[in-house]
């Protein structure tokens, strides 16, 4: 095919020895994506396995007994070992039985539970949100709210963000954020911000919120039981840390939205087609039928059954909430049926849900997939045998040291353990029992241990990308890993001054 083009002036001498030079277009160097990322982390885990030898501690009940670790031959060897790597992210989905430290994790004693759950939760909230988008509704609930609240856009910012840091200071809130980004994005973008804002709300208010736990059953709860001491024990300084860092938070993310409302120039994430088609979708929107207004009613519902649902009510207290201790599976299913009653409700009928529900599920494949890919890192650590070992390393970092500087090595030696070991759950029931009794050398109370393991699991968790809630979370949002990174920088020096100032502060104030 002969294609023709306007005449071009001959170039003059030389100019082919300066195309590369000032004046040429130079080519962007991009971020890797997601799975790149996940891809490369893996691969070095894997490969530092081999440096690494592998040991691991007697156990009781599941938990390791101090004193006792020893050396001894890697879980697996040479092609088994290949096999661990490109059988991780498989292994990563259905769990694997963990034969070196008998952690106990959620999914079963002595296994390290997989991404399956959390993997068929994400689909299905795909599915949902997809069925209540066709529906208009949802498009006409965010025009309306943003419109209501338009010149108090930040107030909402603050009340949203301090709803998601209370689920996670109460109850560890993580995988379950993922089912909201469908509904922050349109609202944020309405109101002016972008895609940056609408992620960080959710994912920062919830971070932070699970850094600064006070009673969450999966981390303050397990680490104050391996560390044999009271869930309410140290409660009045994990109060204080709570409201201090949300409020260093919420302001934080709210400087950036104004900023960016005013200047979208200065947007990290700018706008795309795809963002202002949603903004004029909002914009557009006349009015709300009654069909819409009984979808939008079930969709709210939908969400408020799942924090009902997910919440120990028992151990804070709390005798009229039922505590039905619903996990991903059960959560996978309830926005499936939600999905399917939207959509019928919604009047698209049996074949307009059938589409919705699985063209949703396929737009969050990706996230879900990041989930699976970041369980394999774990996986992969368990085979090797190397968790233990690193462990031993860090416990005996901290002994023979004085209280003061013991609270901040405490968080600072959970560090690399909450990146190894990304649930909360996991890291307090391997940690907890070799770290909580060091605090009887160092004179300090063993809540002290407890408020530095989960400070520094939640910090390296805002950031990790073996999490899955940040690597699915920014995949839903649509945000590349390289801009949350340049956002969230200077907050997370923030917060890593803040918890060392509590720690220390925490040692004189007993």
């Amino acid at each position: 095919m002969t294609t023709h083009s306007a005449p071009v002036s001959p170039r003059p001498a030389g100019a082919e020895a300066d195309s590369g030079k000032a004046g040429a277009p130079r080519r962007r160097v991009r971020f890797p994506s997601a799975f790149t990322v996940l891809i490369a982390v893996t691969a070095a885990v894997w490969a530092l396995t081999f440096v690494i030898p592998a040991g691991r501690y007697a156990t009781e009940d599941g938990s390791p007994v101090p004193g006792t670790y020893h050396r001894v031959g890697p879980g697996s060897g040479g092609w088994d070992r290949l096999e661990d790597l490109f059988l991780s992210p498989v292994n990563g989905l259905y769990g694997v039985t963990d034969t070196q430290t008998g952690i106990t994790t959620p999914g079963g004693t002595g296994t390290f539970a997989g991404a399956a759950g959390v993997f068929l939760f994400i689909l299905a909230v795909g599915a949902f949100i997809t069925a209540a988008l066709r529906t208009g509704a949802l498009t006409a609930g965010v025009a309306r709210l943003a419109q209501r609240l338009h010149r108090r856009r930040t107030l909402l910012l603050v009340v949203l963000l301090t709803v998601f840091s209370l689920g996670g200071t109460t109850y560890g809130m993580a995988e379950e954020t993922l089912g909201f980004y469908g509904l922050m994005i349109p609202l944020m973008l309405r109101l002016g911000y972008d895609r940056m804002v609408a992620a960080t709300v959710i994912m920062v208010g919830a971070g932070v919120g699970t850094l600064a736990s006070t009673v969450n059953p999966f981390a303050t709860g397990v680490a104050s039981d391996s560390a044999g001491i009271g869930t309410g024990e140290g409660i009045v300084l994990r109060l204080l840390m709570w409201a201090s860092l949300t409020a260093l938070a919420a302001g934080y993310v709210a400087r950036y939205a104004r900023r960016v409302a005013a200047d979208p120039s200065r947007s990290l994430t700018p706008l795309t087609e795809e963002d202002r088609r949603i903004g004029d979708e909002a914009e557009g929107t006349a009015g709300m039928t009654k069909r819409q207004g009984v979808v939008l009613c079930l969709f709210a519902a939908t969400f408020l059954l799942m924090v009902v649902a997910v919440v120990p009510w028992a151990d804070l207290h709390i005798a009229f909430l039922p505590t039905l201790g619903w996990y991903f599976p059960e959560l996978a299913a309830l926005f499936l049926v939600a999905a399917i009653a939207v959509g019928l409700v919604g009047g698209l009928g049996e074949k307009g849900t059938a589409d919705a529900v699985t063209a949703g599920a396929g737009d969050f494949i990706g996230a879900a997939m990041i989930v699976m890919l970041a369980r394999g890192v774990t996986v992969i650590m368990s085979n090797a045998g190397v968790t233990d070992t690193v462990l031993d390393a860090l416990q005996r970092t901290v002994s023979g040291t004085s209280s003061g500087v013991f609270a901040v090595l405490m968080f600072v030696v959970n560090l690399p353990l909450a990146f190894l070991v990304p649930s909360s759950s996991g890291h307090a029931a391997l940690a907890m029992p070799i770290l909580a009794p060091l605090a009887d050398f160092a004179g300090v109370d063993r809540d002290l241990v407890v408020t530095a393991y989960q400070s520094a699991s939640g910090w390296v968790n805002l950031i990790t990308p073996t999490s899955a809630v940040v690597m699915g979370g920014l995949a839903v949002a649509k945000v590349r890993y390289d801009q949350y990174l340049r956002f969230i920088a200077p907050l997370m020096g923030a917060l890593l001054v803040a918890v060392a100032g509590f720690l220390v502060l925490g040692t004189v104030v007993r």
